[in-house]
């Protein structure tokens, strides 16, 4: 819990940095595939090679594919169509994706998990809801993509680790992921990637150094391995708890008009949805007693 309370905080300044600095100025392919490299550089030292299961390798590669590489990839080109406040608030309905994908890998239907999920895409549509421009229909399309290959590849990585109980830390297995994004992002750019919206600012640069290395590299496999730490409803909230926080930073920094009451209300029933998740759901119990 505390691995994805640390990422939230820090993957909160990534939505305002993308849509302030980079969304219609850099090409999208050339930045996700930037953040790909630059994390795939940071755990390449680590990788092991050998004594690893041949299925537990393809399990993250596809994971990082999912989460990494379609997601980012949709992910920036949302911006294209919505501001900053319509990306958040179309990336509410990641928590139900996540429950819905992990109660279909193991077979089951959980309640309490879902429920919770709605309580918190409730409480993240009260901070967010305001009108929306032309093209939301685009971006949200988009951003339904983007949600669901996340949610999709959180939950993959966690059963992937629970399947294979490797003895070998998980960074030592990690580079695959970043590996499987790799898959993704490469062609993507080749393909449809304009040579001609390269970043042209140091400014530019270093955001994208900080996305790559800080909010990619370390930020993805804390995230990842909080998730393994935690039941599929609290996972779920915590993916939306990121909306109050990048709402938050927006205010502070670029001084967006935002409902503070809102906020506030909106903030207050994520909360409520973690504690009735914590109270009611078995495998909750079952995580925060181990």
């Amino acid at each position: 819990m505390v691995l994805l309370v640390l990422v939230t905080v820090l993957w909160a300044f990534s939505f305002s940095l993308i849509g302030e600095f980079l969304a219609g100025r850099v090409d999208s392919d050339f930045a996700v595939l930037s953040r790909v490299l630059l994390a795939a550089l940071v755990f390449l030292p680590f990788t092991r090679w050998r004594g690893v299961p041949s299925g537990m390798k393809l399990g993250i590669l596809v994971t990082g594919m999912l989460q990494f590489g379609i997601t980012y990839l949709c992910l920036y080109r949302s911006f294209s169509y919505l501001t900053v406040p319509e990306v958040l608030l179309f990336t509410i309905f990641t928590p139900l994706y996540v429950t819905l994908v992990d109660d279909a890998l193991a077979r089951r239907f959980s309640p309490v998990a879902l429920l919770a999920a709605a309580i918190a895409t409730l409480g993240a549509g009260i901070i967010r809801y305001d009108g929306l421009s032309e093209d939301f229909i685009t971006g949200f399309l988009l951003l339904q993509v983007a949600n669901f290959t996340f949610a999709a590849g959180q939950v993959g990585y966690k059963h992937v680790m629970q399947r294979y109980p490797l003895a070998l830390p998980g960074y030592r297995t990690f580079g695959y992921f970043f590996f499987g994004a790799l898959v993704i992002a490469l062609p993507s750019f080749l393909i449809f990637g304009n040579p001609d919206k390269l970043p042209s600012t140091p400014l530019q640069w270093g955001i994208l150094a900080w996305l790559g290395l800080a909010a990619s590299g370390l930020g993805l496999y804390l995230w990842n391995r909080g998730a393994c730490k935690v039941d599929a409803g609290t996972l779920a909230v915590m993916n939306n708890a990121l909306v109050p926080a990048g709402l938050l930073v927006n205010l502070l920094i670029w001084n967006r008009d935002a409902d503070l009451l809102r906020l506030a209300v909106g903030g207050v029933v994520i909360g409520f949805s973690l504690w009735v998740n914590a109270r009611y759901h078995p495998r909750a119990k079952l995580v925060a007693s181990s």
